[in-house]
């Protein structure tokens, strides 16, 4: 009867904290979520950084990337995901875990929390998306006199390691390429257009040139998707 009692108020209390008022400990749904912090460490952190500094990804906390980059970009980016990269779609049309008003919060606050609006003087950097096929003759002259001191004069690797490597290159697109190449990557301690030269600035000639000359090291790998599209 005694063990009968313990056992009937156990249930009885179990019952009470189950039956609590639920306005005391609301149960968000996960697409309820409209803290920034907690979606872009849930979805993003994993990849970019706690800080969005990047490593082999976009550096999306850069001044410099939030300079070339605008919003609709970001959002296509975060909702569409960039095929052939490891970069996954997250928007729900796509079939990712996120809401549009999700999405516009990690986008808004990417803007928010990381742009440095006059932080760029007087400098104006290349433009994201180039307007013209690059000359990799000349890119390869370019790549001598911006990037050899870190990646060798073939590109395979010096203070910084290779970045004509079959592998690497089938594994990020051309656009990220040039993207990295203007904004650097901040996380590995590689500088951005402006630094590479001290007083000498990359033209959007020059960055494009260079590109074209890392692209031409590209090799087919089987089944590998076209990575020349525009991707992070």
């Amino acid at each position: 009867m005694k063990y009968s009692a313990l056992i009937l108020a156990a249930g009885l209390v179990a019952c009470g904290s189950l039956g609590r008022n639920p306005s005391q400990s609301p149960v968000v749904r996960p697409g309820e979520v409209t803290d920034f912090e907690v979606l872009y460490g849930q979805n993003c952190s994993g990849c970019h950084g706690v800080e969005g500094q990047g490593g082999l990804t976009a550096p999306i906390s850069s001044p410099v990337y939030l300079a070339i980059v605008d919003n609709a970009t970001i959002r296509r980016v975060v909702e569409l995901g960039r095929a052939g990269t490891t970069m996954p779609p997250f928007g729900h049309i796509a079939g990712g875990l996120l809401t549009e008003a999700q999405i516009d919060v990690i986008v808004s606050g990417i803007r928010e929390h990381w742009a440095g609006p006059g932080t760029l003087g007087n400098h104006k950097p290349p433009e994201y998306v180039s307007s013209h096929s690059g000359d990799s003759v000349h890119g390869h002259e370019v790549y001598a006199t911006f990037c050899s001191s870190c990646h060798g004069s073939d590109g395979r690797g010096g203070q910084a390691g290779s970045i004509v490597n079959s592998s690497y290159l089938a594994l990020v697109s051309d656009q990220h390429l040039r993207t990295v190449i203007i904004t650097g990557v901040p996380a590995l301690g590689a500088p951005d257009w402006r630094s590479d030269v001290p007083g000498k600035v990359m033209t959007d000639a020059d960055v494009t040139d260079v590109v074209a000359w890392l692209t031409a090291h590209r090799q087919p790998l089987p089944a590998q998707v076209n990575n020349s599209g525009g991707s992070e």
